[in-house]
């Protein structure tokens, strides 16, 4: 890896994402295999916004692999107000082996990453998710085998879970549609650092207002929630120009018989998905949910073991991803 944290997707190669969707198979085959890796080492979560999964997989995740974490709440950080980004680092850095980060604002965590002599890991901004990324490609990948000419189409919001999994399907190779209602789309440099990767390895980017359009012959139907924490103000007027976007039955038809259906959760049953398309045997938001646990230990390892974890029989990586 050429880069000792995790803030971005974008901020890696691609054989280093294939890479760690590779660690994040073995561990989840071989759990024990792992369960000393990190022994006696502490990560300490800062969680400025709320979270189920992300506290759960990180806790659960770091006790797995022998070490520990520590839960640090809004109040007990309130990061620039009680105490500025860089003297938290310094702190931190003296104290625990790692830190993730779940907050608003991408630049708290490019600043804590630029202070603190450890591993940073995103656990969330408004900016980008990238470990819900890694899970996603994971969960896709065990569903169809590759991922490579996948279509992937994600309906809704372009928001930063949109903007990370843009970012992973240019870096593995997938043909990644963005449905969005007009004004509400991913930003015109994110769309374009994805189609520049894209060309080196053969995926696409495709930005649309028509979900219909999107969804037509795809591989893979994803949404998320019409607002995100922070946009609670927003959520009455979103819910009228988003209700175009719901993912329902009629629209799921438009993909291939053999499709899946994906939802970062929490989901608000009814507005971005009905209960006939999430609770189906399509849907794979569980097993998506739990890919969690297993891509981020793989980070975790890859960032906080130091050096590059040797898999048994490691082959070349284009070979393993998309086989």
């Amino acid at each position: 890896m050429t880069s000792k944290d995790f803030l971005s997707i974008r901020d890696f190669s691609p054989s280093e994402i294939q890479y760690l969707l590779i660690l994040g198979r073995q561990v989840k085959a071989d759990p024990t295999g792992f369960s000393a890796s990190l022994r006696r080492e502490t990560l300490a979560m800062i969680f400025e916004k709320p979270s189920l999964r992300t506290r759960v997989t990180f806790d659960v995740g770091i006790q797995q692999l022998g070490g520990f974490s520590l839960y640090l709440s809004p109040a007990e950080i309130n990061l620039g107000k009680r105490e500025s980004v860089y003297d938290v680092a310094k702190n931190l850095e003296r104290m625990v082996q790692g830190i993730m980060i779940r907050t608003f604002d991408h630049d708290i965590v490019v600043q804590m990453a630029r202070c603190a002599s450890i591993p940073v890991i995103n656990g969330l901004t408004n900016y980008s998710h990238p470990c819900q990324a890694m899970a996603d490609f994971f969960t896709i990948w065990e569903a169809k085998g590759h991922l490579e000419g996948l279509k992937i189409a994600f309906i809704g919001d372009g928001n930063n879970v949109a903007r990370s999994l843009m970012f992973a399907g240019a870096q593995l190779g997938t043909n990644v549609w963005l449905a969005t209602p007009p004004g509400y789309e991913l930003d015109a440099e994110s769309v374009r650092w994805a189609r520049e990767r894209g060309a080196e390895t053969g995926g696409t980017c495709t930005v649309t207002n028509d979900p219909e359009e999107a969804a037509s012959d795809a591989d893979v139907i994803y949404t998320d929630v019409w607002a995100s924490m922070g946009q609670e103000t927003e959520a009455e007027k979103r819910k009228h120009v988003f209700l175009p976007y719901q993912v329902d039955a009629t629209l799921f038809r438009q993909a291939k018989r053999d499709a899946i259906f994906l939802h970062c959760l929490p989901a608000h049953r009814g507005d971005e998905v009905t209960n006939d398309v999430i609770d189906s045997p399509r849907s794979l938001v569980f097993q998506q949910a739990e890919n969690r646990l297993h891509s981020q230990k793989a980070i975790m390892l890859e960032l906080m073991k130091g050096e590059f974890i040797k898999l048994p029989g490691l082959v070349e990586l284009r070979e393993l991803v998309h086989a």
